[in-house]
């Protein structure tokens, strides 16, 4: 059995993995491992999975930092963001440790905390233990409870009641190792009533060798508050990243996250929303652009439980080469959730014969005043569209370029930060001439 090494490995360092963590953290790990060595990692014995067989990526011999040790790299160096007028604030995670050597002080308005994982959970115990590990549901995820089990660290965002912080927030996960490693990251997203914020991670690579990342991502929109999360996957191939996004939402809250793939290996995201209080918003998107052998796996779950409710939900693929894509994405309208709207699309592109996509869209409705749909498109690039630009000059390879990013654009359009939107279309456009794109301008090709 695959999971025994790592039952095995929790169990024998557990007091190292305590030691070198903070109480908040330590406490979640027993439930976990329960949990974990009952049902072990997802596989494609799953319906859920079906396409994806990610316990594959754990047996390897792979690396873990359990005594939680400071990675020597400094990430100003190795990160230096490509469009000058992307104004964050800007943090770093190195592997699944957060870097605290910020090199200029954040003005953020009062009582807000923007940092690292363990300095808050030390600093605010009650305000951590309400939130953590809560909405990050591993009763039949084995990955995340995984992830409970062994992350030490993480990035924290806490956004107090009537604040609005103005300038973005920039978090830069950095994987660097000698050797092949299990990374497992935590983020914590808080924000209580009528607070904003806009958050952006970008991920990247600098070193040669396979990294197998678990990441759990918490989002807590209090009453009328607004949120904005979006991620930037830019890896090397030998990258397998398993990410799962969870979100609650109160009333009159907004939600909008944007997962957007430029490269990778193999990836899996899953996105589960509750929307708990009456006229909630949530906008999920996202966008992955694959080519030779990768593997994108996005599974949406909108969980509609108040009546009045919104959701519009967009996912978008394009495959070349032998690269393969999966969509599943569900909607449930709870009994009591009259009045909801909810929307669901997915649109993909298979740009040679070997690309294959597999999208399995539902509805699953208990309420009877409700306006739901569901919409799904794959297939080739349009002669039509491509004999029209051809006859008027434009080269085949261009065309095709063209249509591509255009079939792009709606996604990024759901992107709320200006400069961020110049810079995706830039990569985009980078990604489909085949030139060399990365995140940053480190020099390693992604």
């Amino acid at each position: 059995m695959i999971e025994q090494q790592y039952i095995d490995l929790f169990q024998q360092f557990r007091n190292e993995i305590d030691q070198n963590s903070v109480a908040g953290m330590n406490a979640a790990r027993n439930a976990a491992f329960e949990t974990f060595a009952r049902i072990g990692f997802p596989t494609s014995s799953q319906e859920d999975y079906r396409h994806s067989n990610i316990i594959l990526a754990f047996d390897a011999d792979l690396g873990l930092n359990l005594r939680n040790i400071p990675i020597p790299v400094n990430p100003y160096d190795a990160f230096k963001c490509d469009v000058p007028d992307l104004s964050t604030h800007l943090h770093f995670l190195i592997n699944d440790r957060y870097y605290d050597k910020i090199q200029s002080a954040e003005n953020l308005p009062e009582g807000v905390f923007i940092g690292c994982m363990q300095t808050f959970a030390e600093k605010y115990p009650d305000i951590f233990a309400r939130y953590y590990a809560k909405i990050a549901d591993y009763s039949n995820n084995g990955t995340v409870a995984y992830n409970t089990m062994f992350a030490q660290d993480g990035f924290m965002v806490y956004v107090p009641k009537n604040t609005v912080i103005e300038k973005p927030l920039q978090l830069i996960n950095i994987l660097r190792g000698g050797v092949d490693l299990n990374v497992n990251r935590r983020i914590l997203i808080i924000a209580e009533e009528n607070a904003q914020v806009k958050i952006l991670t970008c991920d990247h690579t600098v070193d040669n060798v396979h990294f197998v990342v678990t990441q759990v991502t918490e989002i807590f929109a209090d009453v009328s508050s607004q949120i904005d999360f979006y991620e930037l996957e830019d890896n090397s191939a030998k990258v397998t990243r398993l990410n799962s996004v969870f979100s609650e939402q109160r009333e009159n809250s907004t939600v909008t996250t944007s997962g957007i793939t430029l490269h990778n290996g193999y990836t899996r995201n899953n996105y589960r929303f509750r929307l708990l209080g009456q006229h909630a918003e949530a906008h999920v998107g996202g966008l992955a652009i694959c080519d030779k052998t990768q593997h994108i796996d996005n599974f949406v779950f909108l969980d509609h439980v108040a009546p009045h409710c919104t959701s519009h939900e967009l996912f978008k693929t394009i495959l070349n080469d032998s690269a393969t894509g999966v969509f599943c994405g569900k909607i449930l309208v709870e009994k009591d959730a009259q009045k909801t709207q909810a929307y669901q699309t997915n649109r993909n592109l298979c740009a040679s014969e070997n690309a294959r996509m597999f999208s399995k869209p539902q509805l699953e409705i208990y309420a009877d005043d409700v306006k739901c749909s569901h919409g799904l498109t794959t297939g080739h690039l349009n002669d039509d569209a491509l004999f029209y630009m051809r006859a008027r000059g434009i080269d085949k390879d261009e065309a095709r370029l063209l249509l591509m990013v255009a079939f792009t654009r709606d996604v990024v359009d759901l992107v709320r930060i200006d400069s961020l939107q110049e810079r995706l279309i830039h990569l985009i456009d980078k990604r489909f001439r085949g030139e060399s794109t990365r995140c940053g301008d480190c020099g390693v090709i992604c």
